[in-house]
């Protein structure tokens, strides 16, 4: 148990030892902003403190005292698992009372959000047995499967989600007070050097030993031949020690010590080009980031303060302004690109995978807009939803509705479309309609919306508003969109039964909540010229959309500017891979619709591109892609006026992950910046690999490249572990739109394969954008 005396004591020896600035700090964070390195140990005595008080809390008790819980993983498996919270305050232990003495553990690092009652498959499989106050998940980063749980009471099962939501808010400094604990071996609450060599590997870091031994003495202040946690911080400051920020405050800071006011305000101006806010913006800053209380009445900055800064969100490479909600969301749905899914019900390939509820919780919650659905008759008149002919399994299509209702606007309350591939029969269909209406209700779209332009399509945000809405694509006969009455119940068509398809009639229950989104076949760009509705949308497979971006790029933009078009892979991805769906935003194609159960560049690019805008689902088209007096063809980017040189230095590396657990494995480190967008934009340049340093690892390489059209641009930086035998492996990426991209000096915060943020590993770069030419 770690007592608040040992905090006293760790204050009280460091104040010998460190700068005013960091015994001033206070409070640990401002304005949730993420703290750096140099800042370890007011993570280590908050983490401490922490620690400190967790059995005070009554969640965290329960937890750190054991509860006996259910683990499901079917209706017939469901076995009784003892699970408590260690000490540390990160790990959950459990085993089986007959196990002997074999257990298994996670980290509350893994886990992403803990949901009350009957919110997975498994769990509504057994709803009948177990009440839903007794039953919890636990959702983890990535594919990661989720773990089902039932207590044996209300308030136990209350006490450990309150208690894993309360651990998950406080991990973003506990990763620190980890390592320590990871690397203190024999567990007695000291280092010797051999300890702190493991401790080295572990954290990617290939350091000379005679320098590790001489930063281990010098952090030795009691000659014991040991670290304790207080020394263990000033050798971890020792070594995180960055010198090319220092290098950068020194350039602008008069006294070696502080950036005063107007020497802050010169630094903004001339490298992070704030322009004429500098002076407004350097006063803020001071106050948002600077530790120390003595700074901020000299209205200066100091180094640490300096560095919190370039690591936080204001600091990053994405201009924080754009992850906010702030387009114009009152254009026609034609103008925008939409986030979307294919085959939104496969977790894994498309012949043997696992179709899950679970999977449109995920799609969801990433902000997709358009979700799909494969559906089939099944048993006793319950349409299913897999994908036909195949081994993946089946699930209910009123789950499905159920599960889209609960978490369709939780990311954004931007309008949902169902995008149904319809197999079933005409009676299966009526059940489909039945339940779209009692399930959706209100929040269903059956109706045309009145007042507004009934020639085009409505925009995201109207009078009786879209957002928060659900739309249905499918073939189907639509209420009178010509003579303005939004009410009217005609029909445009002769009844749906009449008509047939290759596989099977049309329910006129489900046609009639067709609205905006009637599927139709495409007949040429000509035809639809001169024959097409505004509601009216096609689908395109991938290879067919490229052959058309290729041949006729101006008219498959002109075409998209007023009807919605959707593009889906090609069917021999039975993998779930996915293609490039750059080639299809280049030709303002809305619905690209990729595998997002499939990690990789192609949906590094989707989620780069709906990064912004407050991650709604919904990204306004460039005005040239919007105005049917323009002619712009991607394969002839020269006629569209204006290009933008770019100029990216990448500098260095913090704390890559490693992705060789194996011990001794040391990375060596290269940045590749990639750039997608029109066919002359497509370019790559990397720099050179840094040998065994995935800790600090410095480049200081310049790239160069010439973006034409920078309003379909996507930057994408890739780190990877050069490996001259076999392919590099991959460590992390960031992706994100050229026009979000900041310049100056500016951190990119990493992430994993999967998406998911792997703190604190970032890069440093510097970034210069010319002006139009």
């Amino acid at each position: 148990m770690i007592h608040a005396s040992s905090i006293t004591n760790i204050c009280v020896r460091f104040h010998g030892h460190l700068s005013n600035s960091w015994i001033e700090a206070a409070p640990l964070s401002r304005g949730g902003h993420k703290l750096p390195a140099e800042m370890f140990l007011y993570c280590v005595v908050w983490v401490l403190s922490a620690a400190a008080g967790l059995q005070d809390d009554p969640h965290i008790a329960v937890m750190m005292a054991g509860s006996t819980l259910r683990k499901v993983k079917s209706r017939s498996w469901k076995k009784q698992r003892h699970f408590r919270l260690l000490e540390d305050g990160l790990t959950i232990w459990y085993k089986s009372r007959w196990a002997g003495r074999g257990h298994s553990t996670f980290s509350v690092t893994e886990v992403e959000a803990v949901r009350e009652g009957h919110q997975s498959e498994v769990l509504l499989s057994i709803a009948e047995e177990f009440p839903a106050s007794h039953c919890f998940t636990l959702v983890f980063h990535g594919r990661q499967g989720n773990l089902d749980l039932v207590a044996d009471s209300p308030e136990e099962a209350r006490a450990w989600v309150q208690g894993v939501r309360k651990l998950i808010h406080k991990l973003p400094l506990r990763w620190v007070f980890d390592w320590f604990q990871k690397a203190d071996k024999n567990k007695d609450g000291k280092m010797n050097f051999k300890e702190v060599k493991t401790l080295l590997k572990m954290m990617n870091v290939e350091m000379n030993e005679e320098h590790a031994l001489h930063l281990f003495t010098m952090a030795d202040k009691s000659e014991s031949g040991s670290l304790e946690i207080e020394e263990f911080v000033l050798f971890y400051k020792m070594l995180t020690q960055r010198d090319e920020v220092w290098k950068v405050f020194q350039d602008y800071s008069g006294d070696g010590e502080k950036l005063m006011l107007e020497e802050l305000e010169s630094f903004l101006k001339i490298e992070q080009h704030e322009g004429e806010q500098s002076g407004r913006r350097a006063k803020e800053l001071i106050g948002r980031y600077e530790p120390s209380e003595t700074a901020i009445k000299q209205e200066a900055m100091s180094l640490d303060g300096f560095q919190m800064y370039l690591c936080s969100q204001e600091g990053s490479i994405f201009r924080p302004e754009l992850l906010e909600l702030q387009q114009d969301m009152s254009r026609p749905l034609s103008h925008y690109f939409i986030s979307s899914s294919h085959n939104t019900y496969l977790l894994e390939d498309q012949l043997r995978g696992h179709s899950s509820v679970e999977a449109y919780i995920q799609a969801l919650k990433r902000g997709c807009r358009c979700v799909e659905l494969d559906c089939w008759d099944g048993h006793d008149g319950e349409p299913i939803v897999y994908h036909g002919h195949t081994l993946t399994t089946k699930i209910l299509f009123k789950d499905i509705i159920s599960t889209v209702k609960e978490y369709a606007f939780k990311a954004s309350d931007f309008p949902v479309i169902l995008s149904l591939e319809n197999h079933c029969s005409v009676e299966q269909q009526t059940v489909m309609a039945r339940y779209l209406r009692q399930i959706l209700g209100d929040a269903l779209l059956v109706c045309p919306l009145g007042g507004h332009d009934l020639q085009h399509l409505p925009p995201p945000q109207v009078r009786i508003r879209l957002r928060s809405r659900f739309k249905v694509k499918h073939p189907g006969t639509l209420p009178s969109l010509a003579n303005g009455d939004a009410d009217s119940p005609s029909t445009e068509d002769p009844p749906a039964e009449k008509k047939t398809d290759k596989k099977s009639k049309l329910s006129r229950e489900l046609s009639d909540l067709v609205v905006y989104c009637k599927s139709v076949h495409f007949h040429g760009f000509d035809h639809a010229r001169s024959h097409a509705k505004f509601y009216e949308m096609s689908s395109f497979s991938e290879s067919k959309a490229r052959r058309l971006a290729k041949e006729a790029g101006a008219d498959f933009v002109q075409y998209n500017m007023r009807q919605l078009s959707r593009v889906y892979p090609g069917g021999l991805r039975t993998d779930s891979s996915n293609y490039n769906p750059q080639d299809m935003w280049n030709v303002g194609c809305q619905i690209v619709a990729l595998n997002f159960q499939t990690a990789g560049l192609e949906m590094d690019l989707n989620d780069g591109l709906f990064r912004q805008n407050g991650g709604c689902g919904y990204v306004l088209k460039p005005d040239f892609m919007r105005d049917a007096t323009s002619r712009f063809n991607p394969e002839k980017p020269e006629e569209h006026q204006g290009y933008k040189p770019l100029r990216l230095a990448v500098i260095s590396g913090q704390q890559l992950p490693k992705v060789n657990q194996k011990e001794g494995s040391i990375v060596d480190p290269l940045v590749r910046v990639e750039v997608y967008g029109v066919p002359k934009d497509q370019a790559r340049e990397e720099t050179p690999h840094i040998q065994n340093n995935g800790f600090n690892p410095v480049w200081n390489k310049t790239l160069n490249f010439v973006i034409h059209t920078p309003e379909l641009a996507l930057v994408r930086f890739v780190v990877e572990d050069y490996d001259k035998a076999s392919r590099n492996d991959f460590i992390g990426q960031f992706t994100l739109p050229f026009k979000c991209m900041q310049t100056g000096f500016r951190h990119i915060h990493l992430l994993s394969k999967d998406g998911t943020a792997i703190p604190p590993s970032s890069l440093f770069v510097n970034i210069s954008i010319s002006a139009y030419t």
